[in-house]
Parts: structure tokens; sequence; C-alpha cells
């Protein structure tokens, strides 16, 4: 085979045989097919798409990749969580923990920032210490004494997915359905699950901009997920305006801290508790979803959610008291407030711009080598739907260097809408796909 001749017929809109696609991947990943080449074929797949029968097959091929992690020995319910990108979007730091407190193991293997949308596993090593490269052992060792581990891929967890995903972020090809498939539902197959919940985001500030986009992508993610035994659900959540108040990693972190002591934004708490709610009930753990929503709600009202993030920063080299103490966290050394022209309603928040201001101080990553600030962000005073005087404060820009703090403050100013009457309400859960 040659890499241009599928490349080709791919830009030409045709369907790769499974065996195509396998040595495709095969090969990308022993560094047989260099980054160019993929970065082609990657962008024909963005304008071209895939078959359900080629995302099973990439998904597959990626799987094989690695030796995968076998978790049958580790006791209890096995159920993970995972978000296909929103900007504020914390969700993971509050539903997993809550989860794990009552009962359900999870085996968190997550993402880094991709596009404008922040990533898992640099808000957690926003935490000074936090050690995300664990070891399978190490990985399985956590999970045994604490029910709950998190990191990020290793070369047993579909290394091609790994080499793929940073290239799919410097490429502009994040938001392609099929790659998105691909690549959560590899990961999650690499990890012996009993359930999986999974958070679409439709919206502005999502990959998915309409709701009949999201709906397709969770179709066939719980698809691929029920033709593997594994039992998903798939919620379409609100992505028009960021999710809570942070936006950006050590912010993110201290508004996780806010929301398990039960003082976080209603809209991060309301999504975040169903979310642990249906980890719990995919686990068995209890016999209906409105009972499994009365424990996470106790789980959170008790501090066990709090605790047991404690717990797992302590176990993976951090230091617990960051939770408490925000000071220990990277700080920014400016704010720039960014203030209302005239008086008038929020009728809107665009996440993508808030998300791509973010990233141009230093949140996010134009490239695949650009390492992120950890301090930096933005943090909304006001949400859609609230009244403001002219000169009020919309939000504050924390950031660390001013080389794009002009152009970022442009973008944040025009994310926000004001208008004379208040907007109507959004649903922040649009549907269930299972």
């Amino acid at each position: 085979m040659r890499t241009v001749d599928l490349i080709t017929r791919k830009r030409n809109g045709e369907e790769l045989l499974p065996e195509e696609i396998t040595w495709l991947v095969d090969s990308y990943t022993r560094g047989e097919i260099p980054e160019y080449q993929m970065s082609a074929f990657l962008m024909a797949v963005y304008f071209q798409n895939m078959s359900e029968q080629e995302v099973e097959a990439m998904t597959a091929a990626m799987l094989a990749s690695g030796g995968g992690l076998d978790l049958s020995d580790v006791p209890g319910p096995r159920v993970d969580k995972h978000s296909t990108g929103g900007v504020g979007d914390k969700t993971s730091l509050i539903a997993a923990p809550l989860a794990a407190a009552a009962g359900v193991v999870v085996p968190m293997v997550a993402g880094r920032a991709l596009g404008h949308t922040g990533g898992t596993l640099d808000k957690l090593e926003a935490i000074p210490g936090f050690n995300t490269k664990l070891t399978v052992e190490q990985f399985k060792e956590q999970l045994r004494t604490l029910g709950i581990a998190i990191m990020g891929q290793t070369e047993e967890v579909t290394p091609a997915d790994g080499k793929m995903y940073s290239l799919r972020d410097a490429t502009g090809t994040v938001e392609s359905t099929a790659l998105i498939a691909a690549s959560i539902m590899s990961k999650k197959l690499a990890v012996s699950l009993d359930g999986l919940v999974l958070d679409v985001k439709v919206g502005a500030g999502a990959f998915m901009k309409r709701q009949v986009e999201a709906r397709k992508l969770a179709q066939l993610m719980t698809t691929i997920a029920r033709r593997n035994d594994l039992r998903a659900q798939a919620l379409l959540t609100d992505m028009n305006q960021p999710l809570g108040f942070a936006i950006g990693n050590a912010l993110e972190v201290m508004e996780v801290s806010q929301t398990l002591l039960n003082a976080g934004p209603p809209d991060l708490t309301r999504l975040s508790l169903e979310l642990a709610a249906r980890m719990i009930f995919l686990a068995k753990l209890t016999e209906t979803l409105e009972d499994a929503r009365e424990v996470a709600q106790a789980r959170l009202l008790d501090g066990s959610g709090f605790k047991k993030l404690r717990d797992v920063i302590a176990a993976q080299g951090g230091d617990p008291m960051v939770l408490d103490r925000f000071d220990m966290l990277p700080n920014a050394t400016g704010a720039m407030e960014i203030t209302a022209p005239r008086g008038g309603y929020v009728s809107a928040i665009d996440a993508e711009e808030i998300g791509l201001a973010s990233a141009m101080i230093g949140a996010g990553r134009d490239t695949k080598e650009d390492s992120i600030d950890p301090a930096v962000g933005v943090i909304l005073q006001v949400k859609a739907g609230e009244k403001v005087d002219e000169g009020g404060v919309l939000c504050r820009i924390y950031y660390t260097k001013e080389d794009r703090l002009e152009e970022a403050a442009e973008r944040v100013e025009d994310a926000f809408r004001l208008s004379s009457n208040p907007p109507e309400p959004r649903e922040l859960i649009l549907e269930v796909v299972s």
C-alpha cells in the first residue's frame, strides 16, 4: 500500500477498507508515515467524513496499537466519564470523585487541551507535583486502594491516538465527528470498563455546533460501545456559554474545590451531579437513576467527594492543601477588567471566543510543542440572562505576559452580547442517547 493513494481516495470521498485503515494507523504509530502525510489524511477525513464501518475500523486499529489495560483483577464496578470538550468544562474533576465516593471504581484515562477547549490532564498538572504519568501498576494499585486514578495515555493505552491527538490539534482537524469518536472510544475500550458516561457538548463553545451533529456523534459512540459489550449513556449538554465562571487551568481547579464544597456555580454543580449519578447508575449501585441522584447529592453534601479528590491529589504527588489554599496554585501576575459598554441584559456569551482568548494568553496550545501557562485564564462575573449596568464588570482576564493581551481582550469583549430584554432561558441538558 501507498499512503498517498489512501489520502487521495479519502480526499475524493471513497470509503477505505478496514485493512487499509489498520495499515495506515499501524504504520504511522511505528513512525513509518511522516506527520505531513498523516496531516493530509486527517484533513481529508475532516472534509469527507467516514462511514460507520470506517470509524469502527479506525477505533479498532487505534485500540490495537497498545496492549490495553486489563483491570479484571481490580474489584468493583468500573465506570468512566468523558466529555467531547468545552470551555470551562471541569466536570470530570467533580463527577469522578463523587462517583468514587459512592463506590464506583473510576479508571480515568484523560486527555489534554484541544483547540479552544481545556483538557483534564492540563488542569490536574496545574497542581504542583501532580503526576499524570502513572505506570500501569501504579494506576491499578491506586484503583484498588482509592477507587479512582487519573492518568494520560501510555504505550499500553492507544499510543496511536496519543500521537494523532496532538496532531489533530495542530492541523485544524479537531472537529471531525469520525476522529472524535475513534479517539474517545479507542481510549475507553482499551480499559476494561463496565460502563461509560459521555458528555457530548453542543453549541458555540463545542466542536459540535448543532444538536443534530452532536446527536450523530453520541449515537456513533454508543453504538461502538454496545457492539463491544460496554454499557454507555451520552448526555447532550449546552456549551453556548462557558460552564461555570472559571476558564483556565489553575482557575478551574479553584472552582472545582468550591463546587465540591457545595459552593460552586449552579450550572456546573447541576451537570456534575447528573454525570456522577449516571456513573453510579451504570455501575448498578442503585436500582433507579433517581436513587443514584440522591446518592450523588449526599456525597456532595457530606464532603466525601471533596475528600476523595484530596486523596487523589495526595496519592499522585500533589499537596491536597491546594484545594484550601489557592495561593499554592500558579497565580497570574496581572488582571484586566472587561466592562459593559452600556446597560442591559447579557443575552449571550460566546464560549468559543472566550476559549480562544484564553488560549491566546497561554491557557491552550497553538502547536504540538507549545507549553501551557497554568495560571492564566478568564473569570466571568456574569452569565447569560443577568442584568448589567453600564461600566459593570463582565469578566476579568488573568495573565502573566502582555504579548497578545489586547487581541485577547478584544475577543472577550466581542464574546458578550447585550440586549434590552432578557433572553429565553436555555436548557443545560438537552437530551440523552443510550
